[in-house]
Formats: C-alpha cells, sequence, structure tokens
C-alpha cells in the first residue's frame, strides 16, 4: 500500500511538472516569435507588427480573457488580427498550463 500511494504521488508529480514544462516547450513554440522570450512584446517577428504584440508581463488580463485569446485569436476579443488562434493545437488543459506559464513572466526574478 505504501508503493502504491507513493507511485500516485509520483505521478501527480511529475505529471505537473510535465504539463509546467510542456507550456513553456509551447510558449517557445507559438508565441516568443511576437512577444519575445520574457513576454514583453519585443520578439523578433513583433518587431515588424502593427500594433506591436501585448507586453504579457504587465497584462491586466483575467486568467479567462488570456485563455480566450490564446484559443481563439485577437478578433475574438476586438483585438489584432496577427494573434492567431492556438485552440486547435491546445486542449483546455494546455491552455490552463499556458496561462499559468505566462503568469510566471510577470514574477519577480
Amino acid at each position: 500500500m505504501k508503493y502504491v500511494l507513493l507511485l500516485l504521488c509520483s505521478l501527480f508529480l511529475f505529471g505537473t511538472a510535465s504539463a509546467a514544462d510542456e507550456a513553456k516547450t509551447q510558449y517557445a513554440t507559438f508565441c516568443v516569435a511576437c512577444h519575445g522570450d520574457a513576454g514583453k512584446g519585443d520578439g523578433v517577428a513583433g518587431a515588424a507588427l502593427d500594433p506591436k504584440p501585448s507586453d504579457l508581463s504587465t497584462t491586466k488580463m483575467t486568467d479567462d480573457e488570456m485563455a480566450k485569446i490564446i484559443k481563439e485569436g485577437g478578433t475574438a476579443v476586438g483585438r489584432s488580427a496577427m494573434m492567431s488562434p492556438w485552440g486547435a493545437v491546445m486542449d483546455e488543459a494546455q491552455l490552463k498550463a499556458m496561462v499559468a506559464y505566462i503568469r510566471t513572466l510577470a514574477a519577480p526574478k
């Protein structure tokens, strides 16, 4: 019984870390080009965009607003069409993990 409990705890802990790691990887894949490594809106591709990408490190959006923009794109909330929708490649758990990862960009380093 002790080993079963240990296994379940390990799965929970590694599952959580895995979701965070996946969100960081997806951010690097889908977001860095425009929003930059630190989320400041200063990515290489973002320099050519008008309007400039949002500074995610100072955003005032709620988690639900951020998830909607990520899932449905900027036009879904009256923002730039240059913000692509990523809902076709992210499920709800991945969206939630992405929002959580973006929140870490605002954390003091």
